[in-house]
């Protein structure tokens, strides 16, 4: 049960929210029904994550499961419910997304790149950040500055995104029957 109604003002905003949701994910998504009762809040999130998906200096696929990998570590629900479709939605092998919250246990599914993202992706979420030198200098190397600038600002927007959910007492809604996060985290 949400901490926050789900039913914010029928503002234009939210009407508009609404119909795109329904139109791109087949339902209104939780999170933009919570925001809904701060029509600046919703409006700033939304163009923050139209923009944001316009990013293309990092590899779609390495993009996503560092995303999960953080709202794993967060433990966020609805963001690894929700990670799940659109990691189908990508292309992404089932049993790769599965694993994403247990990757340290799963090295054989995923590339070393893959595993390097996922570590940067869970020492950037820590709280006190647990990112070194070397990782953050590996991964230059590897993706291109612009690439790691956007890695770094995915994983920031997936800690907001997983917080605020987490906040709110959203929970899966239904994307995936996969969602289950390891216990113990």
């Amino acid at each position: 049960m949400s901490r926050i109604s789900l039913d914010p003002p029928r503002t234009l905003l939210m009407r508009i929210g609404e119909w795109y949701s329904r139109r791109t994910y087949g339902k209104v998504l939780e999170p933009g029904q919570a925001l809904g009762h701060n029509t600046r809040v919703l409006s700033t999130y939304f163009r923050l994550e139209q923009r944001a998906a316009k990013w293309d200096a990092l590899d779609p696929a390495l993009k996503h499961l560092a995303v999960m990998a953080t709202a794993a570590r967060i433990n966020c629900s609805w963001c690894m419910d929700f990670g799940h479709w659109e990691g189908g939605r990508l292309g992404l092998a089932p049993e790769k997304i599965a694993a994403v919250p247990r990757w340290r246990d799963a090295k054989e599914v995923f590339s070393p790149l893959e595993l390097l993202v996922m570590e940067y992706a869970e020492a950037m979420t820590e709280t006190e950040p647990t990112v070194t030198d070397e990782l953050a200098a590996e991964l230059i190397a590897r993706l291109g500055a612009p690439a790691f600038v956007e890695l770094t600002s995915m994983v920031a927007l997936e800690n907001w995104r997983s917080r605020v959910n987490i906040a709110f007492g959203l929970t899966s809604q239904g994307f995936s029957e996969a969602c289950a996060l390891p216990s113990g985290r």
